[in-house]
């Protein structure tokens, strides 16, 4: 099967799933639990990740798969064979309390590297795609990430973890990006600010993701020209291309100043900043 023949089927899923995630909202037919206690999730999400499930059983049927809610096993990161990537609903806080911010994340990796991302966002009305080495597209138009090298006029995104005790250490990089750039957005949706970094609407992203969450957005970001990294290296084992801690995802100008101020925010005191 071609990459273009992969593309059109991640991409009509994604589209499927969309729907389904606009018709739980519209009816608000969902119930909703939290996972280790802190985690928020619906049935929606267990659905949605079913359907893609089955659609991706059925066209790729000797291939793995990582999704959020039915397959999160790790371990599969560390295969070198096909893989599919999957966040049925990326931003499910969001989608609960009737945001807007919420995405379908499908990437596809082989040999440690991705190769395919669909991030479609059924209530905005966009879908971005990419093909490893063929750009990025939003609705079918060509994107390209900011040229912004001025960290002082940087936007950057940026998310926390569910776990509260995990926040404070995260504070001090929030107050380096505050005081040095030109502000920040936490917009929920880990996927989709990569997308928008993508397309210019963020100069820069960084935070802690898990696979399904970013897989597809790096993608995407990458190839509409972004410069993606890890701001320390990562564990032996696992591909970087599938590695989610520490992610900053810039314009190629920021990168590296970006990577400094937060590094320096790690070391320091809150009181420095």
């Amino acid at each position: 099967m071609t990459p273009e023949q992969r593309l059109e089927i991640a991409e009509d899923i994604a589209r499927q799933a969309g729907r389904m995630i606009l018709d739980a909202r519209t009816d608000q037919d969902f119930q909703q639990r939290y996972k280790d206690g802190q985690e928020l999730v619906t049935d929606a999400d267990v659905d949605v990740d079913t359907y893609i499930r089955q659609r991706l059983e059925d066209a790729f049927p000797d291939e793995h798969r990582l999704s959020e809610e039915l397959a999160p096993d790790r371990e599969s990161l560390e295969a070198p064979s096909a893989l599919w990537i999957v966040d049925p609903i990326d931003g499910t806080v969001n989608f609960a309390h009737g945001l807007r911010h919420v995405a379908v994340s499908i990437g596809w990796a082989s040999g440690g590297h991705l190769h395919l991302g669909v991030v479609h966002a059924p209530f905005l009305d966009e879908t971005y795609t990419a093909l490893s080495g063929r750009g990025a597209r939003r609705n079918g138009e060509t994107i390209q990430a900011s040229r912004s090298s001025r960290l002082n006029r940087a936007l950057v995104g940026t998310g926390f973890p569910y776990r509260h005790d995990s926040r404070p250490p995260l504070m001090r990089r929030l107050m380096a990006v505050l005081t040095h750039c030109q502000d920040i957005r936490r917009n929920g949706s880990a996927a989709l600010d990569l997308c928008d970094v993508a397309c210019g609407r963020l100069d820069a992203y960084y935070e802690s993701v898990a696979p399904w969450d970013f897989a597809a957005g790096l993608l995407i970001a990458r190839e509409a020209g972004a410069r993606a990294g890890h701001l320390y290296p990562g564990p032996g084992g696992i591909p970087e291309d599938l590695y989610g801690e520490n992610l900053l995802v810039t314009s190629p100008g920021l990168h590296d100043d970006l990577g400094e101020l937060l590094r320096r925010a790690d070391a320091s005191e809150l009181a420095d900043w």
